[in-house]
């Protein structure tokens, strides 16, 4: 990755702008960015059910009706940093029953594979402090289908495909609308929005264009809150807010004819929900709706509300666009079009400079642009997120009470929690809600383009008001007691490193309360105090042949192979931790030994305690039942996690380090039985004069792991290593229980069970986070080992062997081929769908989808999960000479 400065000076205007910005304060830039949700609706904050059902209480057909409480979506979303004041856009296309505010979806009820997103747009262009956004959306001039999607989805089962927008025809003979948005900044607080419509189809056609501007409803809740309000002007709006200040909305006229300037309140239509009679108001949130299509007057005479828009009504020709432009500023003089034009073209070369600075010239004008899309889907995913789970759960006062079971139910037990903060979000449409693990890759990913803004959220989780008093971070919105792998001490290694490792402080910040969270793991997860853990679920819903995180349906004990392994890699995480800050503070260097003795201890069980199988050579989770242990022989991502725990330690560091060594070889000859994982060790002798190899799988196994790994009939595919065994396919896995058998094999599209969740699937498909590791251990055991150990790669080719370096390189090249143009011309990751492969206005705007087809490549999950599928930035700029090597030694 290329340094933000040249001697002291910053890289480009960009960098001058994040310049102003650090992990305590985002200053000025970015006070206003692109934090606004795709939705609100059927999420947790808003659900005020007695019985949890989210998506029901408040579904799609509410949201255009109903205040949320908690935070507000849109299309195109943009917003203040605290989510006071939003404007986004809004259509209609002449057709469709109600306007287009937002992204429809199906919930898990609905859709045959659960959650889903039923519309095409896309996160083009993005800079970190967010002065240059660029949005796309395609949308039909024929009516949205919206219950032929709804009823067909309904209709199909779990082995059918889902029935997408495409397959509707709504899009045939290119009957649609590109619609556009960009934003930029000519000053912090003063944007220029400019929507451009393109009519893709043969014929004249006719739209409404609809930009939206609102207050978050915060005055309906508590009784005493400050009404903020909008009044309608001559060609634009005066939004006033007691703490925000004054605000102003230009609206320029588009091909020389005004637009009308619609007023009404962000307060609920209790009438049409509810069958109630309002108090207020008279003008409710979706007057303008009913405005716009209904075709009578709804909104505010009197042009005063807390919700505007203004509406235009636009015929364009076929093949042609129009050109909407909008200004959001705090001066109540400023002109429309002054400076328009420069700064939308400055900010965008701008952004070219910047993206040019990152992105190392070796790589491919195809790489360059993942780089830059994937950057701007992780950008666009910082969304504000607002929850105090206190306050949700006792309910507001002048609202009606709560039911009284919400009090015992859903994360009840952290009422500490309390949210407001911009965040990465895995997805803003399915997932519009931080999940803790995802987002320790995300700041991988993004600590490439915005270092601060990574250091802020590996921080944040771990503050008082996420971290649980017991020690526990919060695993997502639906469940923050669950337990998600504990990678973030690896995620902050690496922002770290890739930051400069200048900041000593972000990471002794983390590595304290991290040791609070791992003594959380030690308690709750090592029943039996034998250093093999259970965990549970673990994030990896339904990898297993049962729920991991109910009770087990057979008698016994389950330990896991993966869970045991997170806590080593963790041990290992936090020793490199405290090994880097021993460095300048030899306090730490008796915290780094405890680390290192704990490795020790845990990588023993996991290789003496069933959790390794000899016969298959692989690891295995087992069923431990007193004495006894029965492996569950499923050749899954389960058994590829040992792998991730290593770490190679210079000669020269335990050399300065002189404690840490000493304790280090006192260890090795005084407890011998549990420094099988400690390489360079002769009889009862630590060399000091060649690299320290720590790590779960010795050399003799690694190879037997890797030759499962590396073989096409097992994990490895042509975009990236499976997450179960092809294996299973003919040979699936089956469990006998008192309710019937249990059965896992491979899956490499959508999940056909609903075991745990049932709208992601860990049984084939490629996962983007755990290749990024397996690809990091990989370059971490070559260093580590050198040309002394080599392997056949693939498996079973007969190609002579080559370093783990090389098959890393290999493994990243299969994953960057998801999104890149094959010799045919098609980009794998879009499947078999037809547009996207061959229609050049859809080919090259990238999705980054939650997971992958482990046979094609295709696309699947979340279609918008750029945040741990964004870690291909960071397998990309890896790639590059000028970052490779560093990270996988610590010196």
């Amino acid at each position: 990755m290329a340094t933000s400065v040249v001697h002291g000076e910053p890289l480009t205007a960009e960098h001058s702008r994040l310049a102003t910005s650090s992990e305590l304060d985002p200053g000025p830039w970015k006070a206003w960015g692109a934090y606004l949700s795709e939705r609100a609706w059927g999420t947790v904050r808003e659900d005020y059910s007695p019985d949890g059902t989210a998506w029901e209480y408040l579904p799609h057909d509410h949201a255009r009706s109903r205040a949320y409480r908690w935070s507000e979506d849109g299309l195109a979303g943009y917003c203040d940093s605290s989510q006071r004041l939003c404007l986004a856009l809004t259509l209609w296309n002449g057709a469709d029953p109600i306007l287009k505010e937002r992204i429809f979806g199906l919930t898990g009820n609905e859709g045959n594979h659960g959650e889903d997103a039923k519309e095409y747009w896309w996160y083009l262009d993005a800079t970190p402090t967010h002065s240059w956004l660029r949005w796309r959306y395609h949308y039909p001039q024929r009516a949205f289908p919206y219950e032929q999607l709804r009823v067909e989805n309904e209709r199909r089962g779990k082995d059918d495909p889902e029935y997408e927008l495409l397959d509707t025809g709504v899009f045939d003979d290119d009957r649609y609308w590109c619609v556009t948005v960009e934003y930029a900044k000519a000053a912090p607080g003063d944007t220029c929005m400019r929507i451009t419509v393109r009519n893709e189809g043969p014929d004249t056609a006719t739209i409404d264009v609809a930009p939206t501007l609102w207050f978050r409803n915060t005055w309906s809740w508590e009784g005493d809150r400050a009404r903020p309000s909008i009044m309608r002007e001559t060609s634009r709006f005066v939004a006033r807010h007691e703490h925000l200040g004054t605000m102003v909305l230009n609206c320029g006229a588009c091909e020389g004819v005004a637009p009308s300037l619609l007023v009404c309140d962000n307060e609920t239509n209790t009438q049409r929900l509810f069958d109630v009679a309002p108090d207020r108001p008279a003008f409710p949130k979706d007057a303008i709706n009913d405005e716009i299509v209904g075709g009578h007057a709804a909104t505010n005479p009197d042009g005063r509300g807390t919700k505007a828009a203004a509406h235009y009504a636009l015929t364009v020709a076929g093949g042609a666009e129009v050109e909407i432009r909008l200004r959001l500023t705090p001066n109540m003089s400023a002109d429309l079009a002054a400076s328009f034009d420069d700064t939308m073209r400055d900010r965008e070369r701008e952004a070219d400079e910047f993206y040019a600075a990152v992105t190392p010239a070796d790589l491919a004008p195809d790489e360059a642009m993942i780089v830059r899309q994937a950057s701007a889907g992780m950008i666009w995913g910082q969304q504000f997120f607002h929850f105090d789970v206190a306050r949700w759960l006792d309910g507001d006062p002048a609202q009606p009470p709560p039911p009284a079971e919400r009090g015992r139910g859903r994360n009840s037990a952290w009422r500490h929690l309390n949210a407001h903060d911009i965040m990465s979000m895995p997805d803003p449409w399915e997932y519009p809600w931080f999940a803790s693990w995802d987002l320790a890759f995300h700041c991988v990913a993004l600590a490439h383009v915005d270092p601060e803004f990574a250091k802020h959220q590996l921080v944040l989780l771990c503050r008082e008001w996420f971290m649980h008093p017991n020690g526990q971070l919060p695993a997502y919105e639906w469940a923050f007691g669950d337990a998600n792998p504990p990678v973030h001490a690896w995620a902050a290694l690496r922002v770290f490193e890739i930051d400069g490792c200048r900041d000593r402080e972000f990471l002794a910040r983390v590595f304290q309360k991290l040791m609070i969270n791992f003594t959380w793991w030690v308690n709750h997860a090592d029943s039996e105090g034998d250093n093999v853990f259970e965990g549970g679920f673990l994030g990896l819903d339904n990898v297993g042949p049962f729920d991991r995180s109910a009770p087990l349906p057979i008698d016994g004990l389950l330990e896991q192979s993966d869970g045991t392994a997170w806590m080593a890699m963790y041990c290992l995480n936090l020793l490199e931790m405290a090994l880097t800050l021993a460095s300048s503070d030899r306090a730490y260097e008796d915290i780094a030994t405890k680390f290192f003795e704990h490795f020790a201890y845990i990588s023993t069980a996991m290789n003496t305690m069933g959790l390794w199988d000899d016969v298959d050579g692989f690891y295995y989770d087992v069923i431990r039942d007193g004495s006894e242990t029965r492996p569950l022989r499923v050749r899954s991502v389960v058994g590829l996690v040992p792998l991730f725990a290593v770490m190679v330690i210079e000669p020269d560091l335990l050399a300065r380090l002189d404690r840490f060594q000493d304790r280090v070889a006192w260890f090795v000859t005084n407890r011998p039985e549990f420094c099988a994982s400690v390489s360079q060790v002769d009889g009862r002798q630590m060399r000091t004069d060649v690299p320290l190899i720590l790590s779960i799988v010795p050399a003799e196994r690694l190879a037997r792991v890797l030759r499962r790994v590396l073989d096409p009939a097992e994990f490895l595919s042509d975009h990236g290593l499976r997450s179960v065994s092809r294996w299973h396919l003919e040979h699936p896995f089956e469990l006998a229980l008192a309710s019937g058998v249990a059965r896992v094999d491979y899956e490499p599209a959508e999940s056909r069970t609903g075991l745990f969740g049932g709208n992601s699937n860990w049984r084939g498909p490629v996962w983007m986070p755990i290749n990024a590791l397996t690809v990091e251990a990989l370059r971490r055991f070559d260093a580590g080992l050198g040309s002394g150990f080599s392997i056949e790669h693939p498996s079973g080719s007969a190609n002579a062997p080559v370093s783990l370096g090389a098959v890393a390189d290999d493994v990243t090249r299969r994953l960057v081929a998801l999104f890149r143009d094959d010799v045919a011309g098609r980009r794998p990751a879009f499947g078999d769908v037809g547009r996207m492969q061959h229609d050049v206005r859809w080919h090259d705007q990238l999705l980054f989808h939650e997971y992958f087809h482990g046979d094609t490549g295709a696309g699947l999950g979340a279609s918008h999960q750029t945040g741990w599928t964004g870690l291909v930035i960071d397998l990309l700029l890896r790639r590059s000479a000028q970052i490779t090597g560093r990270g996988w030694v610590v010196r």
